[in-house]
């Protein structure tokens, strides 16, 4: 009963996208109503936009790159029966640390913080594979 608890952190990340796209349509409408937005460059070119508008959209990329896998081993945890507290911890630390980078993303843009925040994420995913190859061995 508790593990399919595995799939709130899941929900809070797809939180955070709505919420990066939520923010990127702001500032995309603040931009083109200052004027910063190249129109004959803005179907097929990011550039078209300002940097304002470039993080946010660049951020929005990284939540589908890195949280497929998550997704994934979700999944794979929970129809192994293997989506337990230590599995969720990680799951919510992977969240966090999603949080975290989105944060300092459309911030400061502060690269070494946003590594940080991205490394985290990475060895919380790599212990989720762990269990996830534990479950498949039965071990």
């Amino acid at each position: 009963m508790t593990e399919k608890l595995i799939f709130l952190p899941v929900l809070m990340h797809m939180a955070l996208v709505f919420w990066l796209y939520i923010a990127l349509t702001r500032a995309k409408a603040r931009a083109q109503a200052a004027g910063q937005l190249d129109e004959a460059r803005r179907a097929l070119h990011d550039d078209a936009w300002p940097e304002s508008v470039q993080q946010i959209n660049n951020c929005i990329r990284n939540q589908f790159e890195l949280p497929v896998l998550f997704y994934a081993l979700v999944m794979v945890l929970w129809s192994l029966g293997a989506a337990g507290l230590l599995a969720q911890g990680l799951a919510w630390l992977f969240v966090v640390s999603r949080l975290v980078h989105a944060r300092v993303h459309t911030g400061s843009n502060y690269v070494p913080a946003r590594r940080r925040a991205f490394t985290i994420g990475v060895l919380a995913l790599m212990a989720m594979t762990l269990l996830a190859l534990l479950g498949v061995l039965g071990v």
